[in-house]
């Protein structure tokens, strides 16, 4: 017998940013191998991407605030959850966060610095009315 659980907004859109995380270090990670070659980016090189394309050097800068700020979404997700003040906001949080978190990886790798800022900053708040929420 099984039975079938739906995830809700702010649960799917945490996995989906996961997702996207997982997966926005191929382009500039396949651009390494073309520029350095198989042998220097797997002979532990000191981790620097310097010597590629401008756009890659941002998305990989992009990545990394993406892997520090997903820890704080994703705990507050959980904990929303574990302690049932998941709701309509927290669903809106996770809707700022995630798409803001979107529009601030593309607005870093083409180099639009407000937009990349303002993206940021719309995902922040996210976080913060998703803590609201479980402070509440």
């Amino acid at each position: 017998m099984s039975t079938s659980i739906s995830m809700s907004v702010d649960i799917r859109l945490l996995a989906y940013t996961s997702l996207l995380c997982i997966l926005m270090w191929l382009p500039y990670v396949l651009l390494a191998l073309k520029t350095f070659g198989f042998k220097n980016l797997v002979s532990y090189p000191t981790p620097s991407y310097l010597g590629l394309a401008q756009w890659a050097q941002r998305l990989h800068r992009a990545h990394m605030n993406l892997i520090e700020n997903l820890i704080p979404f994703a705990i507050f997700i959980i904990i929303s959850h574990l302690t049932g003040t998941a709701n309509e906001m927290t669903a809106l949080g996770a809707r700022l966060f995630f798409w803001s978190r979107l529009a601030q990886i593309l607005f870093h790798m083409v180099g639009i610095p407000w937009g990349r800022t303002i993206a940021f900053a719309i995902g922040w708040a996210g976080n913060l009315i998703i803590f609201i929420q479980i402070i509440g």
